[in-house]
């Protein structure tokens, strides 16, 4: 009996041993980035938004421009193109039918192509494209045979955020994934583990460098969701560029990195774009904005700084399609007992949000947060139909300054705690910036309904409001073990 427990304990000691490796490992290259500080003029930067809504009839109200605007960066660009999109891929059958934009975006690569046989272009994407390798995508097969570098994220490399399962993952199923992937992908995904960055960037056709950075994915089945972008030019860029290209390195991309590149500035807009290592770069220069790359884990250690100096002038407007992180919401909670404003926009998770349990993870949460701030904390949800509000932006100001940060991280644990790839950018303008009028007069809109005769984009917090305690309990222990689909 001796020997059955020592192999027990030698089981368990390998399981945990393993669990506390992959949680904690070290990150690998171009992950957890916080790009210098660098100075741009305000009127480059630009805020686009796909707002989806109905009337009171139920008809669609719609409003698109940000695929328009990756379109847009694909035909400018003459010397390379990179994207990163984590969700990629046409319907599928029995799927309801998008807008089409996996094939539209294909087309436009393969145009561009045909236009520039030596273009080079890097397309990095999760391996649930592809279904972990259980079916072939027709349009990253049409990309590779035009000579697109399609590299697909090893996931593995990244820490584990479901620790207990992903120890038991790599110490059986992992080691035969490969030999059989159909049998093991439902298996894989259970990992909890993702590429869910969702950007591009290019030259922009005059000698330097254009991005897209936002929440919109290239799924067809979500091409129908709210969602916002930031498009960025200037010295920040490089930075971007080059997680970009260690992602793709550590996934397995030999290409040549030098053929993504642009020529070095002259002195004179160097000068004018410098940046300043974790320093508000805008501060002296009221026509400048002040922008970083922030990813991963950097986005949450600058949001949480930037809530920590928040007083009773200020106000905090958050728009998410998910709030879960215990910091932030602490975080919001302490901001709101020191007298900012704070307002919180969420999607009501109600439609599969979140992998079919329903409410979750902001039901739950808004209750909390309405709940111990005595009712200072307000919050509205986004009137959703069968779509998603997807948006991530969260904007903190005062009668002068606005800093805001959106792209593609949710205020999760996943997303914000060095888990999944995610990218963010945040900007920091004067208050009367064309940026920062587009940004506050987007969301004003979305909360106060200004909108044509019968259009509601948000509803009041008791349309969803959740007092049910077993609902909190069950997003406390998922987002604090790791058994969370968000």
């Amino acid at each position: 009996m001796r020997w059955r427990r020592l192999v027990l304990l030698g089981l368990l000691a390998g399981w945990l041993g393993v669990a506390w490796h992959h949680a904690g490992k070290a990150l690998p290259a171009g992950t957890h980035v916080a790009s210098p500080s660098c100075r741009l003029p305000e009127n480059q930067a630009a805020f686009i938004a796909d707002i989806t809504a109905a009337d009171a009839w139920g008809r669609p109200a719609v409003s698109r421009g940000i695929f328009d605007g990756v379109l847009a960066l694909i035909h400018g660009a003459r010397r390379f193109i990179v994207l990163d999109y984590g969700a990629f891929g046409a319907d599928a059958a029995g799927e309801a039918r998008g807008r089409g934009v996996a094939a539209q975006l294909t087309d436009a690569l393969l145009a561009r192509r045909r236009e520039q046989p030596a273009l080079p272009i890097l397309f990095i994407t999760d391996p649930a494209s592809e279904r972990y390798g259980t079916v072939r995508s027709s349009e990253l097969a049409l990309l590779r045979a035009a000579g697109v570098e399609v590299v697909t994220v090893d996931l593995d490399r990244l820490r584990d955020s479901n620790p207990a399962y992903s120890s038991l993952w790599r110490l059986t199923l992992g080691w035969w994934e490969r030999a059989a992937p159909p049998a093991l992908s439902a298996a894989r995904r259970l990992n909890f583990k993702a590429d869910g960055r969702r950007l591009m960037i290019a030259d922009d056709g005059g000698g330097g460098l254009a991005a897209l950075i936002g929440s919109a994915s290239l799924k067809d089945t979500q091409s129908g969701w709210s969602n916002v972008a930031l498009r960025l030019s200037g010295a920040v860029l490089p930075t971007l560029l080059a997680s970009e290209l260690s992602v793709a390195g550590f996934s397995g991309w030999r290409g040549r990195a030098d053929a993504f590149t642009v020529p070095a500035a002259a002195p004179e807009a160097a000068a004018a774009s410098a940046c300043t290592p974790g320093g508000p770069a805008a501060q002296a220069a009221p026509d400048l904005a002040a922008v970083q790359v922030l990813t991963e884990g950097a986005t949450r250690d600058e949001l949480l700084a930037r809530l920590g100096q928040t007083g009773q002038s200020d106000a905090i407007d958050v728009a998410m399609y998910r709030l879960a992180d215990r910091a932030v919401v602490e975080g919001l909670l302490a901001a709101a007992r020191r007298g900012a404003s704070v307002r919180l926009l969420l999607d009501p998770n109600e439609t599969g949000a979140s992998g079919g349990l329903s409410g979750l993870p902001n039901q739950p949460v808004a209750g909390e947060l309405v709940s111990r701030s005595a009712g200072a904390i307000h919050v509205r949800w986004y009137r959703t139909h069968g779509e998603h509000f997807h948006s991530a932006l969260v904007m903190i100001y005062d009668a002068r300054r606005v800093w805001l940060t959106l792209g593609s991280a949710q205020l999760t644990r996943r997303d914000l705690e060095d888990y999944d790839l995610e990218a963010n950018a945040a900007v920091e303008l004067s208050r009367s910036a064309p940026l920062a009028q587009q940004a506050l007069t987007w969301f004003d809109t979305l909360w106060g309904n200004r909108a044509a005769l019968g259009i509601e984009y948000s509803a009041g917090y008791a349309a969803f409001a959740d007092p049910t305690q077993a609902d909190y309990w069950l997003y406390r222990f998922m987002e604090g073990t790791g058994f969370s689909p968000f």
